[in-house]
């Protein structure tokens, strides 16, 4: 069983041999690689060849375009600079007054390097893995999106103070995720992933009012053209995480902040699954193989095999190739689902 069917056939409640394994690599990846991290971001051959390499050595089931959330902001205008081996750095925000979001428009994707790049990243790996590996694109979240181009902390305000023009943003920026995550499926990528971090600062109510309805639509899209969706957003979602599951997103991240995924996972319905939720930094940075291994079966156990193998967020760089072969062997040492 290659890495695509498990995945696919484990979303979709089928049997598989083992419960996928997605750890979500990216500085660990590009050191792991030798590339430099500016050319990891900017360099799509680059971020295929040190993803295709990390998948293959360390045996886990997905490849993925995720290297920063700055792709979709320098086609809106956010300034950016590329350290050479860090991650991009904001120069000039796009929105410093609540009038200067009128400046948010829809875009064409082949009009902006860095989307068109991404579209380009995804057919190679359609080239090099299509029918083997699951192919994840990605575009970020509305919220997470606009904090991109105003700040969190100004955006967070306006969502008090100006709610109904953040609500135009909002929309605006959802419209060109859309046009974005089509693009990728068309190049190739099996699911979309849609990250939205920010929204584990915001209250409930917040959530549900401004985002959520937003986030459904994208995922409604996605599921429309024919691929799956994983929504991520990290941090303590607790408050939050039946809506994320109301979205319908087809592999919902979970993280370590939230606690036991088996507090939840009642909740996800057939055709539904959790990815996570051991700590990235304490259990596999920090820890030893004894304990990423009882993490992963905890995780096993709480999800009731129903869950994807991965950290509730990106792991480290400077975790060790040998706590990552360890990672891969708890994971891989699962039993199978029923």
């Amino acid at each position: 069983m290659n890495s695509l069917q498990r995945t696919q056939d484990f979303i979709e409640g089928k049997k598989v041999d083992r419960p996928p394994f997605h750890p979500i690599l990216m500085r660990l990846a590009a050191k792991y690689a030798g590339i430099r991290y500016r050319d990891f971001c900017l360099d799509y051959r680059k971020k295929v060849e040190a993803n295709i390499k990390c998948a293959t050595d360390f045996s886990y089931d997905w490849v993925n375009v995720m290297s920063d959330p700055y792709a979709e902001a320098s086609a809106y205008g956010t300034g950016l600079t590329y350290p050479e081996n860090n991650l991009p750095q904001v120069t000039g925000w796009l929105i410093n007054e609540i009038d200067d979001i009128d400046r948010i428009r829809l875009f064409k994707v082949d009009d902006q390097p860095r989307l068109k790049s991404r579209v380009d990243e995804v057919r190679e790996f359609s080239r090099q893995v299509g029918n083997t590996q699951f192919i994840c694109g990605w575009v970020e979240g509305p919220l997470a999106e606009y904090c991109d181009l105003r700040d969190v902390s100004p955006a967070c305000m306006d969502l008090y103070e100006n709610p109904e023009k953040i609500r135009k943003a909002l929309t605006i920026i959802a419209e060109n995720a859309m046009i974005f995550a089509e693009a990728q499926v068309k190049a190739g990528a099996h699911c979309i992933g849609m990250g939205d971090a920010v929204c584990s600062l915001i209250s409930p109510d917040l959530y549900q009012e401004f985002v959520f309805p937003l986030e459904k639509t994208i995922v409604d899209h996605v599921h429309s053209l024919g691929a799956k969706v994983k929504l991520h957003i990290c941090g303590n979602t607790s408050g939050i995480l039946p809506d994320m599951i109301k979205t319908g997103a087809d592999i919902v991240d979970i993280d370590h902040l939230v606690g036991s995924m088996g507090n939840y996972i009642d909740l996800f319905p057939s055709g539904q699954v959790p990815s996570g939720n051991s700590d990235p930094v304490t259990v596999i940075m920090n820890g030893n193989s004894k304990s990423i291994e009882e993490s992963v079966k905890q995780c096993y156990s709480d999800t009731r095999g129903r869950g994807i193998v991965s950290a509730g967020c990106e792991i480290p760089p400077d975790t060790s190739v040998e706590n990552m072969l360890s990672y891969l062997k708890a994971a891989h040492g699962l039993a199978p689902n029923s």
